[in-house]
């Protein structure tokens, strides 16, 4: 428990520095603008892909390492556990799907175009 409340004390300590690091004088010209919001958008993109990854990889192992389990326990249930984990497996998978059509809609929206 202790190891996971300061890694997540770490993530917030480096969300507060990042966003002075990000933190920029005003853009002088219409490109820096541009160039300005789309890093930022693809920045944040490839954290939110990363993250929805990690979970959905973590939940995936999860659930398969449970299903193992029962089916050792109790083989002549396997049909049963295993189609109860593949349709847990596309629900979890889902949730990466969504992650991603969200972050290509970010990356391929243009807000500037009038």
């Amino acid at each position: 428990m202790k190891k996971i409340t300061a890694i997540m004390l770490l993530v917030i300590g480096l969300m507060l520095v990042a966003s002075a690091a990000f933190a920029a004088e005003a853009a002088a010209t219409p490109d820096a603008a541009k160039l300005s919001f789309f890093g930022t958008v693809a920045a944040a993109s490839a954290i939110g892909i990363g993250i929805a990854a990690l979970g959905t990889g973590i939940g995936m192992g999860l659930g398969i390492g449970r299903a193992v389990e029962g089916i050792a326990r109790n083989p002549e249930a396997s049909g049963k556990i295993m189609t109860t984990m593949i349709v847990g497996l596309a629900l979890i998978e889902s949730l990466a799907i969504y992650t991603l059509v969200v972050v290509m809609i970010l990356l391929f929206v243009n807000p500037f175009k009038v």
